[in-house]
């Protein structure tokens, strides 16, 4: 059976949501997939005891972090424990259909091309809305993208599997090849755009992202830090910077900094002080003086072993 269905290793990390992620556990408790793991990693939730999760659901893996080391690092620490060919990345704040994991798994073994699959992601509290059906590519101007299909009702339209420029964070796929090959995630993004950037450090090893439309999962999003907040302003502004030092170079990248500086950051200063948002003004600036205080941003954790 191994050759037939290899073994998935899902990951899934919690901080202070042990009621959202026993959600999550409770979906994939249906899975037609017949060879699979779950890793929950707990990043030191402070609010309640991870251990509660274990009891509830005494099948998982539960990895207990002294620290919260945010969505990279947390993944990072269930790779290094996972027994998998295959590795999903599954947020915590999402459910899946029980049959969508098949088609993941055969997108990466049909093709040692492709390096990274993600599902069609619909809204959880809006089922029929889609949120991503591929994604195009960053502007290297703007350092932004957009996710195919987003906000639109999902009739069909977005059927059809195709290579894709990024996979969605909250559901992607990959190979304990790819791993071993590039490298865990990038540990100093924390939170935000880890995923963009480990997309496209696998393009840049030769592989293709592919987005598997017969694949089927439900986001809540936002649930672990809010819809607008200045933690998120800080890591956003804080990364989109940082992924363009590490993705961009020569003449982009400084159009893209210009851009940054020049347009993003004094809109985003208007719209703030409109808002009587004083925190979320520092947040922002605090955001693009880490980048400058900080030279080294280049650097990933390369291997598996703990």
């Amino acid at each position: 059976m191994q050759d037939k269905y290899p073994l998935v290793s899902i990951i899934t990390v919690n901080w202070n949501q042990m009621k959202v992620t026993c959600e999550l556990l409770e979906s994939l408790q249906h899975l037609t997939y017949p060879a699979f793991e779950i890793i929950v990693v707990d990043n030191a939730s402070e609010k309640e005891d991870a251990n509660q999760i274990k009891k509830l659901y005494p099948n998982i893996n539960l990895v207990l972090n002294a620290t919260n080391a945010g969505f990279a690092g947390g993944n990072n620490a269930g790779l290094r424990v996972a027994k998998g060919k295959y590795f999903l990345f599954l947020n915590n704040d999402t459910e899946v259909e029980p049959e969508f994991l098949h088609p993941l798994v055969k997108a990466l073994e049909n093709n040692i091309k492709v390096g990274i699959a993600s599902p069609k992601i619909r809204y959880y509290h809006n089922r029929n809305t889609i949120q991503y059906a591929g994604c195009s590519a960053i502007n290297p101007y703007t350092g932004r993208g957009n996710f195919v299909g987003h906000g639109k009702l999902d009739q069909g339209q977005y059927d059809s599997s195709h290579e894709t420029h990024f996979a969605h964070g909250a559901a992607m796929l990959t190979s304990r090849k790819i791993v071993k090959e590039i490298g865990l995630m990038a540990d100093l993004f924390f939170l935000y755009y880890e995923e963009l950037d480990y997309c496209e450090r696998v393009k840049q090893a030769g592989y293709t992202i592919q987005y598997v439309a017969n694949s089927l999962v439900y986001h809540k999003e936002s649930i672990t830090v809010g819809k607008e907040n200045a933690m998120k302003v800080f890591y956003m502004t804080r990364n989109r910077l940082l992924f363009m030092r590490r993705n961009f170079h020569g003449f982009p990248f400084w159009i893209s900094l210009f851009f940054l500086v020049l347009f993003s950051v004094p809109k985003s200063t208007l719209r703030y002080l409109r808002k009587f948002k004083p925190e979320f003004i520092k947040a922002l600036y605090r955001g693009i003086i880490w980048n400058i205080c900080h030279y080294d941003v280049y650097d990933n954790p390369k291997s598996l072993e703990t």
